[in-house]
């Protein structure tokens, strides 16, 4: 049977995010099954279904690099809405430790349906919350959640061994054994990795963070990763208070402790990256590690800024994040974009963060540091994932002489008008076109409520 086609013409612009960040106005592009068959002006193709992007910006689809999808079940929590890291996980560890296995499915379809909406076609997901009171195999419902809505998922499998009667910052019953998690790993790599090119799911490892796992756990996870071909993962240099704890438990900062541990390589991320200086920045530069930038979360936490001009100018790969949705709070991939062009500009100066350098980071670079090559930009055998954004409305009056810097700098919405994932639309008229919204809302609410209302044992 044919593959089906699909031709997307007479956009306002499409903008390819190739090497030369190619722009073609009035231009087209057709997809053919799951790939991009051809970009340009006047396509002379015939095509099974064809849509109208006249009004439209064309993009490839965002790569969200870092993310805790079980969050979107505990926003705006009162308790913590002012509170910095350490006492905001002290806190939601003793109300996440109530999360269901129905919990995480619900909250995965949620946050990665926002994502969609907001135009991330490519999503990671940091799981390392395993309550010893819930069956072990919860990283599965998030995948479930995934194939439920569309979208192409890199989760990774987390963990966090280093209890509070350890000298770990989470509870002892929000943890587990060195075995168990490496076990774990292995089942969920041989159940769900997919390597091949244009796959909609590639699995990661990633222990929590060095104040809740162990450093043996760290090199044994890393070890095992590089002997299967897979990516690693975790938080690093997040805010002070965890420098502090590196310092005082193991003598080194957090990037030093990460080369100790065999944690420095093109493939490893990290997670926020706000406080290094120079010379680790230069060292992850070298080695080829990668950044999951995530900008609002570091304001709402109060963590700081992440120094991500440097980073890019010494060449550290550096993707775009939106963390998870208690200390963002929200699954907005657009308006992360946003908050990275605004706050380097304080960082940085004014004209540190052009418009082109965030899509930039957000398409190609979200790709590299996730270790593809296929997805980040519009190009032919390159998947199909693509993001139509109209540009018609009032929000954008006054700003269409720069489509880009339209999508950016004005707007009253950030919902992309459609969205295609491996050649199929997963997003249309800005609603998703395979979970019913208000149901899903509804759903998420419920168990929301129950999670905020229980009381949260001491």
């Amino acid at each position: 049977m044919p593959e089906e086609s699909i031709l997307i013409q007479n956009a306002l612009l499409v903008a390819t995010v190739d090497d030369d960040f190619s722009q073609i106005p009035g231009g087209d592009v057709h997809v053919v099954g799951n790939r991009i068959e051809a970009v340009g002006p006047n396509l002379d193709v015939q095509a099974d279904k064809t849509v109208d992007a006249r009004g439209c910006l064309v993009l490839p689809g965002f790569v969200n690099c870092h993310h805790h999808l079980y969050q979107t079940l505990t926003r705006a929590l009162p308790a913590v809405q002012d509170a910095k890291l350490f006492d905001w996980l002290t806190h939601l560890y003793r109300v996440w430790e109530r999360i269901t296995p129905e919990a995480v499915h619900v909250s995965a379809q949620v946050g990665l349906g926002e994502l969609l909406l907001t135009g991330c076609t490519s999503s990671t997901d940091h799981f390392y919350l395993f309550p010893q009171s819930q069956p072990g195999d919860l990283l599965d419902r998030t995948l479930e959640g995934a194939q439920a809505v569309g979208i192409r998922f890199h989760p990774t499998r987390g963990s966090m061994s280093l209890g509070k009667s350890k000298g770990g910052l989470p509870p002892d019953h929000v943890t587990q054994d060195e075995a168990t998690i490496l076990a774990d790993c292995e089942r969920v790599m041989k159940a769900h990795h997919d390597p091949e090119p244009l796959s909609m799911c590639r699995v990661g490892l990633a222990p929590c963070s060095p104040f809740s796992v162990t450093p043996e756990l760290m090199r044994d996870t890393v070890r095992f990763a590089r002997e299967h071909g897979l990516r690693v993962h975790t938080h690093l240099a997040e805010t002070l208070d965890e420098e502090e704890f590196c310092l005082e438990r193991f003598g080194k900062r957090p990037v030093a402790l990460m080369e100790e541990l065999e944690w420095l390589g093109d493939d490893v991320w990290y997670a926020h990256a706000v406080h290094l200086d120079d010379s680790e920045i230069e060292q992850m530069a070298r080695t080829g590690t990668g950044v999951g930038h995530c900008p609002t979360s570091n304001l709402r936490l109060g963590s700081g800024i992440s120094p991500v001009r440097k980073m890019l100018h010494a060449g550290v790969p550096v993707g775009l994040g939106v963390d998870g949705s208690a200390s963002n709070d929200s699954s907005d991939m657009l308006g992360e974009l946003r908050s990275c062009l605004l706050i380097h500009r304080i960082k940085s100066g004014v004209d540190s963060m052009p418009v082109k350098d965030v899509i930039r980071m957000a398409c190609r670079g979200g790709a590299r540091v996730l270790g593809r090559d296929d997805i980040g930009s519009l190009e032919p055998g390159k998947a199909a994932d693509l993001v139509l954004w109209d540009l018609t409305g009032l929000g954008h009056a006054g700003a269409l002489h720069d489509p880009l810097g339209a999508l950016l700098l004005a707007g009253d919405s950030h919902l992309a008008r459609m969205v295609l994932v491996n050649g199929q639309v997963v997003v249309d008229q800005g609603r998703l076109t395979r979970v019913d919204e208000k149901e899903l809302a509804a759903r998420a609410n419920g168990i929301a409520q129950r999670l905020a209302q229980e009381p949260v044992l001491g």
